[in-house]
């Protein structure tokens, strides 16, 4: 058996001390090496194993870390991380206190931009080969976009500085057809027609916006690789490398099933089989609740409709995209489009549901103040992985949405605590409202195996209460609700819970109640605990002059890292165990 080379490789420097011969053999154990731990770890895993070949060839040809290698979005760097000596910590990969799974600048000189969300890759490099160039510093400058990452806005727009700039840039388009669904929309299409930029001239895109275009080029191929990144180094100026891969390269069915095996949880290394789990007695997720209960409203309301930015599978709205496929749409990575979208169906008597993970809303603020909020124009944003969402970590967390949605005029801030109270917003939100709604849910499973319960329309800006008791009175909002009402129920205490449900508008006729009647009141949000709920109890009670003990409970003012989500509650003191205590002081006081 040959000698290990992986296990000699920490850094570049090391990587190119091997012959290019030894190359696929250095590819095969690192393939090799990513299945291995990725198959009891879990993780990202197909878009690693798409660019093995492509990140060993950058490393060997290229100057990193001097030569500044930016990769978007950051699903594709396990290959990226283990040569550059985290192979032996590897195993931590997304565990609390161990690394994280994606670049990130304090974690090694080579991860020279921090990513999670896409599309950021060549504005973060132009602005480097910018900075190089102001300060007369020779060096390369790298951005790894995938194709589905360069067709969003933000892509384009750093494209079109990049071609005027003159700066030295080197984009290389890892062109696999799929992101986490497959691509979708013109782009797409066109780069799959694309044979060869040189017969089409100005009429290819890339050089039309001033690239210097080469491609497409087998990104499997290591030698063709090490031949074009060796010309590359030679250039200057904005250039463009399409290469063409296959997610999922080296385990079968990852292959076959690439949308599967993006992040496929545990899995056999040797057969690529996944683990089966026996899911029938558990309740179902918030996701498929919200994808089972839009097929079936929308066979109600012929004018529901359908959108996501990317995200169909993850959301499931691809429940709707394949039961009513010309009522649901992916748009693509495009959060800003996506909101102004359903703006724009909004203004003609459509019920567009727009639904974007937490963290990808943050990216479309504006259109969701100027284009929807301003108009009055009553969109329905559904939020998926709203709260701490484990092990993806500070870039995927949807902890700021109460908060940054909070400060905007006439809209609706709806949390369910539950999968049936998700069903019911929903339900109601379809009925015809005045204003856009927001309702946010998290990821994972709810608690209730009997969910599909007749709809019943909500009140809006009403809350209810889950328990009475004296002294202590408890506000929760959103799915931490659940955890405060097994708690009351298993230790027997005797306090209130409200599930105030709506942030906006708020229920002030409740919370005058819970003032006059309860010495303490405590709020728990797994959102920010500046903004959210425990601020509008506070400012209120300021507002009426109320002398009450008031207990923030929520997500401190601190970047949360990456973890189990259990232990990212206890870290940011939102836990059964730190409600408990706090409730058993305020009893005796």
């Amino acid at each position: 058996m040959s000698q290990s080379l992986l296990s000699q490789i920490n850094s570049s420097t090391d990587l190119k001390g091997c012959t290019v011969d030894q190359l696929p053999q250095v590819a095969q154990e690192l393939r090799d090496f990513i299945i291995e731990v990725v198959a009891t770890k879990e993780g990202h895993l197909g878009a690693s194993l798409g660019v093995v070949e492509l990140t060993i060839a950058l490393h060997y040809k290229f100057d990193t870390p001097e030569d500044l290698l930016v990769w978007d979005v950051g699903h594709q760097a396990y290959g990226h991380k283990i040569l550059t000596g985290r192979r032996d910590v590897f195993h931590t990969n997304r565990d609390l206190n161990g690394i994280s799974g994606f670049p990130k600048r304090d974690e090694s000189v080579y991860d020279t931009f921090g990513v999670g969300h896409s599309s950021t890759a060549i504005s973060a490099a132009l602005g480097m080969a910018m900075a190089s160039q102001l300060k007369g510093i020779d060096r390369k400058h790298i951005a790894v976009v995938g194709d589905a990452s360069i067709a969003s806005g933000m892509a384009f727009e750093a494209l079109n500085h990049a071609g005027v700039s003159g700066a030295d840039l080197l984009v290389i388009l890892n062109d696999n057809a799929i992101g986490i669904d497959p691509a979708v929309g013109a782009l797409k299409d066109y780069l799959t027609k694309t044979k060869s930029g040189k017969e089409t001239g100005r009429d290819n895109i890339f050089e039309s916006l001033n690239f210097d275009y080469t491609g497409p080029i087998d990104g499997h191929d290591l030698s063709q690789l090490l031949e074009e990144l060796e010309r590359q180094k030679s250039l200057i100026g904005p250039r463009l490398l399409h290469v063409r891969t296959t997610k999922g390269k080296g385990l079968k069915q990852a292959e076959i099933d690439q949308v599967r095996y993006h992040a496929p949880g545990k899995f056999d290394k040797i057969t690529g089989d996944i683990t089966p789990a026996d899911t029938s007695l558990l309740p179902p997720k918030f996701q498929d609740v919200f994808g089972h209960t839009i097929v079936e409203l929308a066979h109600q309301n012929k004018n529901i409709i359908g959108i996501t930015p990317a995200m169909p599978t993850g959301s499931s709205m691809k429940i709707m995209m394949n039961a009513m496929p010309d009522r649901a749409f992916d748009v693509g990575i495009a959060e800003q489009h996506a909101v102004t979208l359903a703006a724009g169906m909004a203004t003609q008597g459509l019920v567009p549901f727009c639904n974007i993970y937490s963290t990808f809303l943050q990216r479309a603020y504006d259109q969701v103040i100027h284009d929807v909020a301003l108009q009055k124009l009553p969109v329905v944003f559904c939020l998926d992985r709203a709260g701490l969402v484990g092990q993806d970590g500070a870039t995927h967390h949807g902890n700021f949405d109460l908060a940054y949605l909070n400060c905007i005029p006439d809209l609706i801030i709806a949390a369910p605590m539950d999968t049936i109270e998700l069903r019911n917003m929903m339900y109601t939100a379809q009925l015809g409202l005045e204003l856009p709604i927001a309702i946010r849910y998290p990821r994972g499973r709810g608690r209730i195996l009997n969910w599909q319960q007749p709809f019943q329309k909500l009140s809006i800006g009403q809350s209810r209460v889950i328990h009475s008791g004296t002294k202590i009175a408890l506000l929760s909002i959103g799915s931490i609700g659940a955890m405060i009402d097994d708690l009351i129920s298993d230790e027997e205490l005797d306090v209130t819970h409200v599930d105030m449900r709506f942030l906006k508008p708020f229920d002030h006729d409740m919370l005058d109640d819970i003032f006059e009647q309860h010495e303490h009141i405590i709020t728990i949000e797994d959102g920010t605990v500046i903004g959210g709920l425990g601020s509008m109890v506070v400012d209120y009670a300021s507002a009426k002059t109320y002398k009450n003990n008031i207990y923030k409970l929520g997500i401190p003012d601190a970047f949360i890292q990456h973890g189990p989500t259990k232990d990212l509650h206890k870290i940011a003191g939102i836990d059964s165990e730190t409600v408990f205590n706090l409730i058993s002081d305020l009893s005796t006081r």
